[in-house]
């Protein structure tokens, strides 16, 4: 049987969280950072637990007016503090819940800072390994992060993206770039079937670039995620697939 983890953003207060958490096997939860309070971590914790979804800290950059999509410029200590700030509010809720906390997955700017710059990669996998070295650490395919995951002892899965575009180098396109984010189903269950069944993704300059797939990602953000969640789950089901957490699938 070939497994894949399928991953979704919740908690963040602008998508269908109930129809998507059905199709999913873990979820990544907005802790504070770029949205999120106390009493929505309780409800997608709950939401989680209640079908079996695997439970991740979603930390990000102390940003809700650009929803932790907009990048600064913090020394190492900070951005270790804030993930551990962060990760410790999900920890504790899903403590209250009785359910261990899975992962941890940096959001928005966060994210892909860390895909690019050792030294936020670095800061990241230590507050991660200092807090709970068992935890699965969620970070771009073939990126720094993997990196540093891996150099700190975490366990990484590395994360490849529906229904975003990539460059030549393997990461994700800014967004506002021509083709960053992709519109149709079409489209992202085309990206999806050549990452799964070729290990390749299409760059934008028309580049196969080669790319290992540990859990897929969708973004719970946007308005049509529950039907791109049905669809990606239904898809992946008819290709073979068995929908499981990292560790199910190793």
């Amino acid at each position: 049987m070939r497994h894949i983890d399928f991953n979704c953003d919740l908690g963040e207060g602008c998508g269908d969280d109930a129809a998507i958490v059905t199709c999913i096997s873990s979820a990544s939860i907005a802790c504070g950072g770029h949205a999120g309070d106390a009493a929505s971590i309780r409800e997608t914790i709950a939401l989680c637990k209640r079908h079996g979804v695997a439970i991740g800290a979603h930390p990000a950059f102390e940003d809700r007016e650009h929803f932790g999509r907009r990048e600064q410029t913090l020394p190492p200590a900070d951005i270790h503090a804030l993930v551990q700030r962060q990760t410790a509010a999900l920890a504790a809720a899903c403590d209250e819940a009785g359910i261990a906390l899975h992962h941890v997955k940096p959001h928005g700017a966060l994210y892909n800072l860390a895909a690019r710059d050792a030294d936020t990669a670095h800061a990241i996998a230590d507050a991660i390994r200092q807090f709970d070295p068992r935890l699965w650490l969620y970070a771009l395919a073939g990126s720094a992060l993997a990196v540093a995951g891996r150099d700190a002892g975490l366990r990484v899965a590395e994360e490849v993206f529906a229904e975003r575009g990539y460059d030549a180098d393997g990461r994700l396109l800014a967004r506002g770039r021509p083709g960053a984010v992709i519109d149709t189903l079409d489209a992202a269950l085309a990206q999806v079937r050549g990452m799964l069944r070729e290990g390749v993704v299409v760059a934008d300059n028309g580049k196969r670039v080669p790319i290992r797939a540990d859990t897929l990602c969708l973004h719970g953000d946007r308005a049509d995620a529950a039907a791109f969640a049905t669809a990606l789950r239904d898809a992946l089901r008819a290709e073979g697939f068995v929908i499981a957490s990292p560790e199910l699938a190793a």
